[in-house]
């Protein structure tokens, strides 16, 4: 009689779990047979979007992977690894957390900086430092509040448990988030490259482990859920979420920092989406061997769990891991003494087929690399097509818009704009200190700088994208997102090394989402190869849109940009803020009469309809190039890049650390309001001391790269064109206040 677990699997079970008719028949090829219900439940979740990266592999294979530093490339492991010398390296990666977030904010977010460092610790490497970029809805809105509050309690309460500072981010708001926000979670961690541990197993009759939570019935179909629209019926998904606990994952970081510290370990892989499932497959794959897994034996916290449910649980803070044989009880004695469960769960085996057990009888039977990425997972080209808005967004004339008269009272508006005004109320509630290895705390900069101790080095990171941008001009959108995140860097006095990116689009079926996706991979190629960052890795979020009475509302296209530099010597790091009264202020590149995609022109005038601002990846580069040597030469005492808000923002941001002023004068030849509040990329603001100025001056005509004197540093007043715009002390009250009042209000 067959048993219920192994009884066959129905097309309309299939297609409930998300897979389509034709990869049930796939299926049905590779195994030979018709699957029961637990195996079509993995693939389900294998084959989802969120694990295959079906609809983007084909376009994620043409980013550049190669780079000077590289020392895992793009997929090979939990994460990417650059080299930074000295026997060291830098493990990094960003991933989304978009879908549990919109349905359970705190534990959505929490779950999401879990995950992130655990692909860092993962690898043998002590995660120091976390970035995250987020984007919210209408601000006026109860529900963006709630997100708000929601997501940012839980980042700070996980993180600051975790005891990893969080030095840097971004945050965004837009209608276009109201349903759907994303929340991007970035981790670097620091490792002897001596001690990597791979992500593969291998080793017939090896030992198989489960270390760490036991396994419940939270996140079950995560990432199935995570591969689907968000609805009126999402709250239905609520299971789908996991639940962290940042004191678990210490105690787990720890034993895994000592156990990689012995030769017990083959390869040890973090179970994120899809659980058991993937880091079984996977590593499994990733090794070209098999593994036979007991489910019986798996930890768990609710009774009669079904083999499907263990399967596909995303329970958090659990690994699973391949121990030499003879070594189980190096590995039992260090989880003992952190009193985490070490189960042995499996064994590996020849043949690359993965088998689970349930309390003897077999539940399934799969070849672990028709389940993976870049195994026999089908990968699919989408049709892509141009929408009708991009041509429409390029007839925006300038001249139709008219000028203010009062330009103070612009620069104002623009302080207090949720998207301009400092994020002190967010980043308040997150630990930057705890590690000690911070320092950019108390010296404002324009990336995350993290010390690393016993060198003469330091790391420097950011996150980086303008999604409007993006969404006017995919192309030339994602590269200055990654232009952007290397201009920060540099700014801050590193060498911009690789990226990791974060790839937020709507549904991948729709032509016009999937045009935005297209060539944002285009227009991060070509910036990555100019600055020699190659794509260490990262994580592809479509589906991301709301479906309203059958119309889909896409979220702004968000390719966010994790960038890491490295400051070969710390005295080369360089902070934003005026220094002196008196001092020079000059800025570097070409300013031009441009205010498109300007947080100006589309919150102040309330036109969305232009194409990105003015951007030439050649000037960029050449200015960045330029404001290096002027780092490195000693030439200048503050830079910062001229982006959101333009030019009056950075001239803003520079005073109020000192509450320092400027007087300063614009160009006849560009219109005021362009100068002041334009985004034409490729610009950094910097200051000379009077000293300096002639070795400046020179080094500047050398270079051939555009330059203006603005102005000087003055006491407190802010001027322009002899106009007094009023105090820096009024302007940073405005800006440091407006986010928590609109929040909390």
């Amino acid at each position: 009689m067959e048993s219920t677990l192994q009884k066959e699997a129905t097309l309309e079970q299939a297609t409930e779990l998300g897979l389509l008719a034709d990869e049930f028949e796939m299926i049905k090829g590779v195994i030979g047979r018709t699957p029961n219900f637990t195996e079509t439940a993995v693939y389900s979740v294998m084959w989802s979007e969120h694990c295959s990266y079906k609809n983007s592999i084909f376009w994620l294979k043409k980013l550049p992977k190669d780079g000077p530093h590289m020392l895992v490339k793009a997929g090979e492991e939990n994460a990417g690894l650059v080299d930074i010398g000295g026997g060291l390296g830098c493990a990094f990666k960003i991933e989304s957390h978009n879908h549990p977030s919109a349905l359970e904010p705190y534990q959505g977010a929490a779950t999401g900086v879990g995950g992130i460092n655990r692909d860092i610790f993962t690898m043998g490497a002590r995660p120091i430092a976390q970035l995250n970029s987020l984007r919210f809805g209408n601000i006026k809105e109860d529900r963006t509040k709630w997100l708000v509050k929601g997501v940012v309690k839980g980042i700070g309460d996980y993180g600051n448990s975790f005891g990893i500072p969080i030095v840097g981010g971004e945050v965004f708001f837009d209608d276009s988030f109201n349903t759907n926000p994303l929340v991007n979670a970035f981790s670097a961690g620091i490792l002897d490259t001596k001690n990597v541990i791979s992500a593969k197993a291998k080793g017939v009759g090896n030992p198989v482990f489960i270390v760490g939570s036991s396994t419940g019935k939270d996140g079950i179909a995560g990432a199935a859920f995570a591969s689907k629209d968000i609805t009126e019926e999402s709250a239905n998904d609520l299971p789908s979420v996991q639940v962290g606990d940042p004191f678990m994952e210490k105690l787990l970081l720890e034993a895994t920092m000592e156990l990689a510290e012995t030769d017990a370990i083959v390869g040890m892989q973090d179970m994120g989406a899809a659980g058991i499932t993937c880091s079984s497959c996977e590593m499994s794959a990733a090794g070209g061997v098999g593994m036979d897994i007991h489910l019986d034996r798996v930890p768990t916290r609710q009774e009669n769990m079904l083999p499907y449910e263990i399967l596909l649980s995303e329970s958090q803070e659990r690994m699973l891991v391949v121990v030499h044989k003879g070594k189980e009880d190096v590995v039992k004695r260090i989880f003992d003494k952190w009193d985490l469960n070490a189960e042995e769960i499996g064994v590996v085996t020849e043949g690359g087929q993965v088998r689970y057990f349930m309390n003897g009888e077999l539940v399934g039977d799969l070849p672990a690399e028709s389940l993976v990425l870049g195994g026999g997972a089908p990968v699919y080209e989408r049709e892509y097509r141009e929408p009708a808005y991009y041509q429409e967004y390029k007839k925006f004339d300038i001249e139709t818009v008219e000028q203010p008269e009062n330009l103070k009272e612009v620069a104002f508006r623009l302080l207090e704009h949720p998207n301009i005004a400092s994020k002190k109320w967010v980043y308040e509630q997150y630990d930057s200190m705890v590690g000690t290895k911070t320092m950019t705390t108390n010296r404002p900069c324009d990336a995350g700088v993290v010390n690393i101790k016993g060198t003469n080095k330091a790391i420097a990171m950011t996150v980086d994208c303008n999604s409007r941008y993006v969404h006017a001009d995919p192309e030339v959108g994602t590269m200055i997102a990654v232009s952007e995140a290397a201009r920060n860097i540099t700014c801050a006095g590193g060498e911009p090394s690789a990226i990791t990116n974060c790839l937020n689009f709507g549904n991948p079926y729709n032509p016009e989402s999937y045009w935005q996706f297209v060539g944002a991979i285009k227009g991060m190629s070509a910036a990555c190869i100019k600055f020699s960052t190659p794509v260490t890795g990262g994580n592809v979020s479509f589906y991301n849109q709301t479906v309203k009475n059958g119309v889909e509302i896409p979220v702004f296209p968000t390719p966010t940009i994790g960038m890491i530099g490295m400051l070969e010597d710390k005295s080369n790091l360089m902070t934003l803020d005026f220094k002196q009264k008196g001092d020079l202020i000059f800025i570097i590149g070409q300013s031009h009469n441009d205010i498109s995609s300007s947080e100006y022109l589309a919150s102040y005038h309330g036109i969305k309809a232009s194409p990105a601002p003015y951007f030439n990846l050649e000037e960029e580069f050449a200015v960045q190039q330029t404001v290096k040597m002027l780092i490195r030469e000693k030439l200048i005492n503050a830079a910062h890049d001229v982006s959101d808000g333009g030019l009056f923002i950075t001239l803003a941001e520079m005073a109020m650390p000192e509450e320092l002023g400027f007087d300063i004068v614009t160009d006849s030849e560009i219109r005021e309001d362009a100068f002041l509040f334009g985004e034409g990329q490729g610009r950094v603001v910097v200051t000379v001391t009077e000293d300096q100025e002639d070795e400046f001056l020179e080094a500047m005509m050398e270079s051939g790269v555009s330059f203006t004197l603005l102005g000087h540093v003055t006491k407190g007043k802010m001027m322009v064109d002899d106009e007094h715009y009023g105090f820096i002390t009024e302007a940073k009250k405005v800006y440091n206040e407006a986010l928590g009042k609109q929040i909390e209000n």
